[in-house]
């Protein structure tokens, strides 16, 4: 979901992106300093170290983008805040733009949109309102999946907006591809994920 730089964005909407992470990035400093302990700043690492992991694994579309799993509404739920979890989306994808050329520099605000806000705040607290209809598991499932979903969605249309693609292009080379690892990886990966930890070290799985 990585767009790169080249000018599939127009600049002044990169600059619109840009300013959308920053106005985020001072909420979610705000976060650490009232709600980061000890506890969480390892987790931080390890789950930082864990999305960049699986991100590596990914499939090239044919529109400049990439097929991937993104993590980022499990690290939400686990640390129990959208805020821990877009922190450790923006580093990776920093790492990922400067070190490895995964994405762009002048793009790096919308990709961060799209993976680190819409992936956030959106599998965070779909979840929080599911688990109080369904089973936990459950809402970890539909929660993952629809955050990676939702946030290729509105990645098909920043495309759109930007002249790159037509609408009905983006959301049949990006919408219909990360509708399928929606549901087999996100989901899935998730939800194994999520389970695992509940029965080896549930001490790790915030109750927030």
């Amino acid at each position: 979901m990585h767009i790169p730089d080249g000018g599939f964005v127009p600049f002044w909407q990169c600059i619109v992106y840009y300013v959308i992470i920053i106005v985020i990035g001072y909420f979610a400093i705000r976060w650490v300093k009232n709600n980061l302990d000890e506890r969480k700043i390892p987790l931080l690492a390890v789950f930082g170290a864990g999305i960049f992991a699986i991100q590596t694994i990914n499939i090239p579309l044919p529109v400049g983008s990439d097929l991937h799993i993104i993590g980022t509404a499990l690290v939400a739920i686990l640390l129990g805040s959208p805020y821990a979890s877009f922190l450790v989306m923006l580093i990776v994808i920093i790492i990922q733009s400067l070190i490895f050329g995964d994405g762009g520099v002048t793009t790096l605000g919308v990709n961060v949109l799209n993976m680190g806000v819409i992936g956030s705040f959106l599998g965070y607290y779909l979840f929080k309102r599911l688990k109080l209809i369904i089973t936990v598991n459950q809402a970890v499932f539909i929660a993952c999946f629809l955050s990676v979903f939702i946030a290729a969605i509105a990645h098909s249309f920043e495309l759109f907006f930007a002249g790159t693609l037509t609408l009905q292009v983006a959301l049949l080379t990006i919408g219909l591809p990360y509708l399928l690892i929606g549901i087999v990886g996100e989901g899935t990966v998730s939800t194994i994920v999520y389970i695992a930890i509940k029965n080896l070290r549930p001490d790790l799985i915030s109750e927030d």
